[in-house]
């Protein structure tokens, strides 16, 4: 399912087929993405450790093997006022960047909606909105085309949508150790419009679709106060297989956690990060992670690994 984003060059460049597939980023460290996966979804921060506050980046660069691959760098707030209402505010913003060869997109998201529950400390269900902005790029000069003549002298190309998304999300704490299950549906990418580029030379045509998501977890909780996350992360676009990312976080009572999992598209995921919080005498928490993949597929040729670092600081206030 990832091929399809580096074959979307090909897309532009061939110009005889309509492809479809994973278009949005993908994530090694999908939980700390979660916010843009799902605009309803509550933060680990929140989640696992009770700070209502995050604000976090991250770059991530896909297929080291291969010139022009994916790269992605996000800049992303939360916020979930944690009172005692029957309805409580969720909201924050990001910024996306993401470039794959000649072809690439920047956003700027912000989402709002409401967590009904009466302790939503505890639990809830989130239901959030996200709107934005986002410029598509073509820059011809990088072009490598099949037939010389397709669209010779072809000037670098813009265009710039609206975009809308949706998400539900529902958390609960269960059992005597205050564990806790979450479960979300996401439409990221609501409108689903078609991009279409111009000039004397020639036209070309890129389809935005819809994807579908689905997050599940549980966080379970150790008496020495250390926990381990399971995880999965379901996709699905109209016109490619569906796709799941499987994890598993272990969150030590010192600072550091370990990480591991799998893809239905034959990845192979790990990831190791430090906790800086109450145990390094903060009042916040910095957690600082580094992700990677290595494909084991034996479709297609070698493309090399993938490289994810993230930052986040979780304020109480």
């Amino acid at each position: 399912m990832n091929l399809t984003r580096l074959l979307l060059t090909g897309l532009v460049c061939c110009m005889t087929s309509l492809l479809m597939g994973q278009q949005l980023s993908l994530y090694t460290q999908y939980r700390e993405h979660a916010t843009l996966i799902n605009p309803a979804a509550m933060e680990l921060d929140f989640l696992a450790l009770g700070y209502p506050m995050t604000v976090g980046a991250s770059y991530r660069k896909q297929w080291t093997g291969i010139s022009g691959s994916p790269t992605t760098q996000t800049l992303r707030f939360s916020y979930v006022n944690a009172g005692r209402s029957s309805a409580n505010l969720t909201a924050g913003a990001y910024v996306i960047n993401d470039q794959t060869g000649p072809t690439g997109f920047t956003g700027f998201y912000g989402r709002v909606g409401a967590v009904l529950g009466s302790d939503v400390e505890y639990s809830g269900l989130s239901l959030a909105l996200s709107a934005g902005y986002v410029g598509y790029q073509v820059r011809a000069s990088e072009l490598v085309l099949r037939d010389g003549g397709d669209i010779t002298g072809m000037t670098n190309q813009s265009q710039s949508h609206p975009d809308v998304g949706f998400g539900l999300y529902f958390y609960n704490t269960v059992g005597r150790n205050d564990n806790q299950i979450y479960v979300g549906l996401s439409v990221p990418q609501l409108l689903g419009f078609d991009l279409t580029y111009t000039n004397d030379a020639g036209e070309f045509d890129v389809q935005r679709v819809r994807h579908y998501y689905a997050m599940a977890g549980t966080i379970l909780r150790f008496r020495d106060e250390s926990f381990m996350e399971l995880s999965a992360w379901g996709k699905y676009v109209e016109g490619a297989p569906f796709n799941a990312d499987f994890n598993m976080r272990y969150q030590m009572n010192n600072a550091l956690y370990l990480g591991t999992g799998l893809s239905t598209a034959g990845n192979f995921h790990v990831e190791a990060g430090v906790n800086l919080g109450p145990n390094a005498g903060l009042d916040n928490n910095i957690r600082i992670g580094y992700g990677a993949d290595y494909s084991f597929s034996s479709f297609g040729p070698s493309v090399g690994g993938t490289h994810e670092i993230q930052v986040s600081l979780a304020l109480d206030r």
